[in-house]
């Protein structure tokens, strides 16, 4: 057994090269191998979000508080709610983060393929996080 005690791993921001606006990510876990599971409470304040990016087996979020949005490339922007748990496809393009007027928290539980958990992307412009039509 292994006890990860609250305030024992040091909050992260969120690279400028992954997000856009104000992100800190709190490690929860990263599970010893062969398990390759890992998971991070992820804090958007008002405006901030991922780029769009993909996870090799895919990714689920759990959200626990505030307002966001989420797209899968193509598809509309929907609204997630402390609850509402989201499933995104192995290799399905598409990001994350909080309304442009209230923050969001999430976990974030993604696993490793091959050493890798992500795939990061272009960012998302503001045309597309406000889901307004390009051109």
């Amino acid at each position: 057994m292994d006890i990860k005690r609250a305030g024992s791993q040091a909050s992260q921001t969120g690279a400028a090269d992954w997000f856009t606006g104000r992100v800190r990510r709190d490690p929860l876990f990263t599970a010893p191998e062969p398990a390759r599971v890992a998971g991070a409470q992820v804090t958007f304040e008002p405006g901030a979000r991922t780029a769009w990016h993909t996870h090799p087996l895919g990714q689920t979020l759990v959200v626990t508080s505030g307002f966001g949005w989420a797209q899968r490339e193509g598809g509309p922007i929907e609204e997630i709610r402390p609850g509402d748990v989201i499933w995104f496809e192995p290799d399905e393009k598409h990001w994350h983060g909080a309304t442009a007027t209230t923050a969001m928290t999430h976990i974030a539980i993604h696993e490793q393929l091959d050493g890798r958990s992500v795939d990061w992307l272009e960012h998302v412009s503001d045309a597309e996080y406000l889901g307004q039509a390009a051109g």
